[in-house]
Order: structure tokens, then sequence, then C-alpha cells
């Protein structure tokens, strides 16, 4: 199959989605009500509550919950053919991560900027919030962790990238302030902060950078691992508008031009699709389709860590409630795009079934060096570059995605940190709860070895981990849809399905894990799958006493809003 069929396809598909769907989702589910001001005019204070445009916005938004894993997902899931991994993403970016992200993004909204986490506690109970922060906290180790580890393979893998991604921070940092305090007008920001981007990638292409094999004794893999993590509880700190919110932003851009570059470069080259539309040569021990499939591709089909995102940071910059549409729907629609690049790289970027083969039976090292290597050849191919701007283009472009999730996810982990603080009793400053959020990650990180392979110890969890949390977050939105009288389907359907294929995926790793003997996976397994069907059979009770729910949802956020302000002198927010 010629490789432009397959992107036609399913980039209308998934634009129809935006088009039709999410315009039925904002009208009649979400209702969404520009005359409600959001906790970001209501409880704006200047560091993390901050009123934004939505272009900047959905910048932060889509590279945040991207990361790695809409590029790692289904450059391992084509293992098993090409169809299932396109029709998983399409499909799930229309029906699913559309309206999950949405979804998280309104209901964050109508309660004060309250994360999903705290929202579990208003709609499912004490039991279900408890239950839900340590499903919370170990998603987002995971992914601290891991995506620590895989930036600083990347960097050491691409050394032409590492100008490029530090050079980054300093361009989003000018950003922040020619936005902020020299009020230039966002078109020409735009323009100077991507032509500066790109200088960066072609400057460091040709003055690669790479560290001593040792430096201090350490090796350079836990240099760079240590060095990100400072740099991202520094930017966790941070007020949102001075480097987290340019630089995703601005990352956001260059993301999507390197997408155009991708797809671009399959319109000109148009290059065959030589992987399998269904495998049967898939190499030993690789487990079954169903249910992992579903597990493997999470982000750009359905992700729990995009919830955690909308309700965490993007909910507190959201300008007025139209604009969820655009950042939480239209972010899942960017990050779909993305997976589909991903497919087709690593399926039409090599020249035959053998040579694709090859690489696929010696599959080590999670797909991102299929997508580079893959992607590489398509743009050289297609718009002529040489093979080493265009690897350069595609790792920079792997790693701008991860290191800003990164970013993101060690500021939620310090809100996570406090909320547990919060039920147990115990406040936790800010600057405190940061250093538990990196120091933890970097315990982890550095707890088998030097080398930082920690990194990914309990990172086979994280596929399961997440999708149960984009299944917990449904049922949330499904009790307010309830509670409000307005048709719940949208997010019971999807919550049903992820909920069963998750759940089955545990069980399946609960039986690897034993045969392999790995009582760190197969306690933290339990715990889980213990902790996840806990809070499913809370929420399934709670959506029973929503149908009789005789409240007034308005009157009771006003009320608990007029006593969170007066603790701070502030004004309550009008929900």
């Amino acid at each position: 199959m010629n490789s432009l069929l397959l992107a036609l396809i399913g980039v209308g598909m998934i634009l129809a989605g935006y088009f039709l769907y999410s315009k039925f989702l904002a009208a009649k589910v979400y209702a969404l009500d520009d005359s409600r001001p959001t906790p970001a005019h209501t409880m704006r204070d200047g560091v993390d509550y901050v009123p934004t445009n939505r272009y900047v916005l959905w910048g932060h938004h889509f590279t945040s919950v991207a990361g790695a894993a809409p590029i790692v997902g289904p450059a391992v899931a084509v293992i098993w053919g090409w169809l299932p991994a396109f029709l998983w993403v399409t499909l799930g970016t229309v029906f699913f991560a559309g309206m999950h992200d949405m979804g998280a993004l309104w209901a964050s909204v109508r309660n004060r900027g309250q994360s999903i986490g705290a929202l579990s506690g208003r709609y499912v109970g004490p039991r279900g919030r408890n239950l839900f922060l340590v499903v919370i906290f170990l998603l987002l180790l995971m992914v601290n962790a891991a995506f620590a580890v895989v930036i600083a393979n990347l960097l050491i893998a691409t050394p032409t990238a590492v100008i490029p991604t530090w050079g980054a921070l300093v361009v989003a940092f000018l950003v922040g302030q020619a936005i902020y305090r020299l009020n230039w007008n966002l078109p020409t920001v735009s323009v100077v902060g991507v032509v500066a981007l790109y200088a960066l990638i072609v400057l460091g292409d040709n003055m690669p950078l790479a560290l001593p094999e040792t430096v201090m004794g350490l090796p350079a893999k836990a240099v760079w691992i240590i060095l990100l993590f400072v740099y991202a509880g520094i930017a966790s700190m941070l007020p949102v508008w001075m480097l987290l919110q340019p630089r995703d932003y601005i990352n956001g851009l260059q993301l999507f031009i390197a997408l155009g570059i991708l797809y671009g470069s399959v319109l000109l080259a148009r290059p065959q699709i030589v992987a399998p539309s269904f495998n049967t040569n898939v190499p030993e021990g690789t487990p079954g389709i169903v249910p992992l499939l579903f597990v493997t591709i999470a982000c750009g089909a359905i992700s729990g860590f995009h919830g955690m995102v909308s309700s965490g940071t993007s909910s507190k910059q959201l300008d007025k409630e139209s604009d969820a549409r655009f950042v939480g729907y239209f972010g899942a629609v960017g990050e779909g795009l993305l997976a589909l690049g991903a497919i087709l790289a690593t399926t039409a970027g090599f020249k035959t079934l053998t040579e694709w083969e090859s690489v696929y039976q010696a599959f080590n090292d999670g797909g991102v060096s299929a997508f580079v290597e893959g992607g590489g050849r398509i743009v050289e191919a297609g718009l002529g570059l040489p093979q080493s701007l265009s690897a350069t283009i595609m790792a920079t472009t792997a790693i701008l995605f991860a290191a800003t999730t990164m970013d993101t996810g060690v500021r939620l982990q310090r809100f996570v940190v406090q909320e547990i603080g919060d039920v147990v009793g115990v406040r936790i400053r800010k600057n405190l709860a940061t250093v538990l959020a990196v120091g933890i990650a970097l315990a982890l990180t550095f707890g088998a070895g030097a080398d930082g392979s920690g990194g990914m110890l309990i990172w086979p969890l994280f596929g399961t981990t997440n999708q149960l949390m984009a299944g917990l977050t449904l049922a949330i939105l499904a009790i307010m849809l309830i509670r409000r009288r307005r048709n719940p389907l949208p997010a019971l359907v999807p919550l049903v399905f992820v909920g069963l294929v998750t759940i089955y995926a545990l069980f399946i790793q609960l039986g690897t894990f034993w045969e392999q003997q790995n009582w760190l996976l197969l306690v933290l397994d339990v715990v889980i799958l213990v902790a996840s069907v806990w809070v499913i059979v809370e929420a399934v009770a709670a959506m029973r006493a929503a149908r009789s729910y005789d409240g007034d949802d308005h009157a009771e956020l006003l009320a608990q809003a007029t006593r969170d302000m007066e603790s701070v002198g502030d004004h309550p927010p009008h929900d």
C-alpha cells in the first residue's frame, strides 16, 4: 500500500473528528459557556493561574501531553502489523482521546482548576480519592524517570541534537519575555522563535556535541539524567509564563512544522509501506495483540496522562470555556497526527520487507530509533535534505516532545505531593514538594545502578497504569454528566472499553511477572489492580447515586470556593 493513501485517509478521519464530533461535544455534552469566568481569572496568581492566549496554551498542552509516547507506542505496535495500529490511532483519537482530554479540561475548569485526583474526592468519595492519588503518583513517577532515560539515550546517540535541545531553553525564555514583558504581537514572536529554533538545528547538525564517557566518575548517560532533573525541578517552580508556557508553545510550532516536513515528504516521495497489514511473523515471545495493542498505543489514541495535564496545568490557564475545544480536543488531534506519522515512518521508511523485519526481529530500544531512522529516510527522499540533517530533525523532535512532557510531569508531581500532604494533614510547601518529586524519581532512576537503568525499571507497567487512569477520568466525567442530566454515553462507551481491555492486560502482566519472578513489578501490578478496581466500584456506586442527585452543583461549588478564597483574601469564582 502507498503511504500517501494511508496518510490521506488517516488525516481526513482525524480532522473530521475535530470539525464535527468536537462541536457536538462542546454544544450538547459539555455545554461550554463563555459567560462563566475561568479559574485563570478568578484565582489568578501569576504563577500557576494565568489567563493565556488559546494558541499559546494549545502549544503548552499539546507538547506536554505528547512526549515520546505517541512515537514509541505506535513504533512498537506496528510489530503486529500497520492496520490494527492505524485503526486504533484514528478511531481512538476521534471518539476516545478528544472526548477525554476536552472533558478533563472542562471538569477541572468547572471545579476551580482542581486536578483529577482532587475531583475524585468530590465525585467518587474520599476513599476513591486516596486510591486515585496512588495511581497518579506511580504514573507520574514512571513518566518522569523513563523520559529522562529516553532523552539521555537520544542525546548520546544523536550528538547533533544537543545544541538545539538545550538552546531551545534560551529561545523559550526570550519568547516569554517578548510576549509578557515587551508585548510583542504573537505572529512576530512565533516567526522569530521558530526561525531561531531551526537555526539551532542546523547549527547542531554542523557542531555535534558529546560528553566524555565519564564525568567525575559518572557515565555520560547519568550526567545527562541529573542535568535533566535539575532543569525540570527549577522549571517546575518558575511562573508558567516565564519558561514552561513559551517553551511548550514554540516547541509546539516547531514540532508541528516537523510533522509538516514528514507528511510533506510522504506526499513528495510516496514511499510504499513495506510492513505487512497483519504481521504473523512476530519475534518469539511477542505477546498477543489483544489486549496489548490498546495499552501499547496509549498516547495517540487515549491516555490517562492527558487528563492529568488538562486538569493539572492547562485548566489553570484557560482564558474562556470555549477554548477547551481547541486546546483539549485539537491537542488530541495533534497527538493523533504524530502517532499516525510514527506509523508511516516505521512502516514506509524502510526499503524492503526484509529490512523492516531485520529491525523488528531485533527490536530492543522501544521504537525511537526506528522512528528516527525511518522518518529520516522519508524526509531525505522527499525533500532531498542530507540524511544527517533529516535524522537531526527527527531526533530533536522526539527529544523536545519528551522534554516538554517531563517539564510538566515534574510540576504535576509537585502538585500530587502537596495533595498527598493535604490528605495526611501535612502542609508541604512548593520548594519541598519539588525536592521530594525530583528526589524520588532520581532514587528510582539510580536505584539499580549508576547507569540510570532504574528509570525503566517499572516502565512495563506504564501502559496499563496510564490506560486505567484514563478509565478513572472517564468515570468522573460520566458522573458529572449524569448529575447534570446530560447524555453520558460519549464517556461511558470509552470507559467500558478501556476498562475491560486494561484490566485484562493487567491480569496477563501478572502471569508474566510471576513467570519472570519479577517480584517488584508483581507487587506493584497487584497494588495498581486493587486500587483501580476499588475506585471503579466506588465510581459505579457514585454513578447510581448521581441518577437521583437533586443537589445544586453551582451552590456547592460556590460555597466551597468562598471558604477557600476567604483564607487568602480573594474573591470566589462564579461557577
